[in-house]
């Protein structure tokens, strides 16, 4: 597996971007009263390379956080290492990077968090106070890809981000000036390596009142927790998954690869960084748009596996996180994403070939709504009356590809003063499949079977699923049994399709069907 070295990512959570500001001027003449502008200092700062010497190979940043000078950003530079800048009085956050010009070499990284700037300042940046970053996995046969840290500083209710991203692992760091005051530096450090099967996501956080001075962490195997991003297989997709894993807290950067599927991502991180984001961006057809998933938040414990499987089967409705149906006034709104996969996973724009919601009132239609899959608006009569809610979703694949979806509810509502959540329920389908969205012909399969909504959480009336193997033109009711229900698979290459009838304790209903569901081999 080739684990890309350049991190690519959904969101890049870095505020350290800074824009020198330009200057002002008054004029030297005239009569007209103008307000003082603030008093200025004077900050001189010298560079020195690891040998102690002047050098003009740096990049420093001076970045204003509270008092007169909070609004400044200013990037100093001079060719003879010394350089002089005048800001207003304030707190400042400095930070420099000094390299030797050989990116074999790294770079020595000097962060100074409380910089109080109330007079003509000097001081030196000085490479050789800096200590070295030795963070690395437990396999030596590991290859670097990149690092990232980030340093956040607050004071007096602001707060400003500095960051380094480096493509070598000869990175040293090191605090420069006083303490801040405790608590008020946070630090991220996050390192990824690979092994071409297998990658590494090594993370580091720090709070205190000072930036880091070097940094060694040299994980074990069993420190480590396995978290492994399994991309299916869905029938006609072709081309190579996209994976991308990072950090949920704090500012970062993330790796990013391919991922032929079927096939599986196997990544070793660090709990000690929390918990993490998977994004997965399915194969899809050329000028398509793409179509994405995410698993935020995602737990690790050291010696543990945790296993998510993108894009297979069940395709169906999921209601994790969202209230499906929500009632505004006499306004309605329709938001149930009918093409959730079988881990439960939003998909961001599935591909499908036709959609429609229809809403009926007291049995009248009320209007129709096509295109994205499962929502659409409505403005309803005034009053209290019963509504039908009916979605489907009809896409090209196969027996597997979940070919039609649809989803009717019914419940009954009245004008609401605010947004209220309607009581609509989805069921869910979670059989074994393997990663192209099939199961074994000719034998029996164990089918667990969950509820989301409103008719979740012990709120189920009554619950019915059946089984058809003819595209439903034909159904065969099974029971469910301690949460799931037996099919018997019938021949390979056919499409098996399932139907689940609810009616929760409030007696609302849900009629959800699922065409081709999952296919045998």
């Amino acid at each position: 597996m080739n684990f890309s070295s350049v991190p690519r990512r959904r969101v890049l959570r870095t505020l350290a971007v800074t824009v020198a500001l330009a200057g002002t001027a008054t004029s030297a003449g005239g009569t007209t009263a103008f307000a003082a502008e603030p008093a200025t200092y004077a900050l001189t700062i010298t560079h020195l390379d690891r040998g102690g010497h002047r050098t003009g190979n740096y990049a420093t940043n001076v970045t204003g956080i509270s008092g007169p000078g909070a609004g400044e950003a200013v990037h100093p530079y001079d060719a003879s290492g010394t350089t002089t800048v005048r800001l207003p009085k304030g707190r400042y956050l400095l930070d420099s990077s000094l390299t030797t010009g050989n990116g074999a070499d790294g770079t020595d990284w000097v962060v100074q968090p409380r910089l109080d700037l109330d007079r003509d300042t000097t001081l030196t940046v000085d490479a050789r106070t800096t200590a070295p970053v030795d963070v690395r996995p437990p396999d030596r046969s590991a290859g670097f890809l990149h690092s990232a840290m980030f340093v956040r500083v607050t004071h007096d209710g602001a707060t400003r981000d500095a960051n380094l991203i480096s493509a070598s692992p000869n990175l040293r760091v090191a605090h420069l000036g006083p303490d801040a005051e405790p608590g008020t530096v946070r630090q991220w450090f996050d390192a990824y390596w690979t092994t071409g099967t297998a990658g590494y996501a090594l993370g580091h956080t720090a709070t205190g009142n000072r930036a880091l001075t070097g940094l060694v962490r040299h994980p074990a195997a069993k420190d480590l927790a396995t978290v492994r991003i399994r991309g299916a297989a869905r029938p006609g997709t072709a081309e190579a998954a996209t994976v991308d894993l990072q950090p949920t807290a704090g500012p970062t950067v993330g790796v990013t690869r391919k991922l032929a599927v079927p096939g599986t991502a196997t990544y070793f991180v660090t709990p000690e960084r929390g918990t993490w984001d998977a994004t997965y961006t399915a194969p899809g057809a050329p000028g398509a748009p793409a179509n994405r998933y995410a698993a935020d938040s995602i737990a690790v414990r050291a010696g543990a596996t945790t296993t998510h499987t993108f894009d297979n089967a069940v395709f169906g409705p999921g209601l994790t996180g969202r209230p499906g149906a929500v009632r505004d006034g006499d306004r309605l709104t329709v938001d149930v994403p009918l093409l959730a996969d079988g881990d439960g996973h939003l998909p961001s724009a599935p591909p499908y070939a036709a959609a429609s919601t229809t809403l009926h009132r007291d049995g009248v239609l009320v209007g129709t709504r096509t295109g994205a899959p499962g929502r659409g608006e409505f403005t309803v009569p005034p009053g209290r009356a019963e509504y039908r809610v009916t979605s489907t979703v009809r896409r090209d694949g196969g027996p597997g590809a979940a070919t039609r979806v649809t989803a009717s509810w019914t419940f009954t509502s009245g004008t609401t003063g605010g947004p209220v959540p309607m009581p609509v329920s989805a069921v869910r389908f979670a059989p074994g499949l393997d990663p192209a969205g099939t199961a074994a012909a000719n034998a029996p399969l164990r089918v667990p079977v969950s509820v989301q909504g409103a008719a979740a959480d012990g709120r189920v009336r009554a619950l019915a699923v059946s089984v058809s193997v003819d595209g439903g033109a034909s159904w065969t009711r099974v029971p469910v049994e301690r949460g799931a229900v037996t099919v018997r698979n019938p021949r390979a290459g056919t499409g098996v399709s399932l139907r689940a009838e609810l009616t929760d304790t409030g007696g609302n209903t849900l009629t959800q069907t699922v065409i081709d569901a999952y296919r045998t081999r």
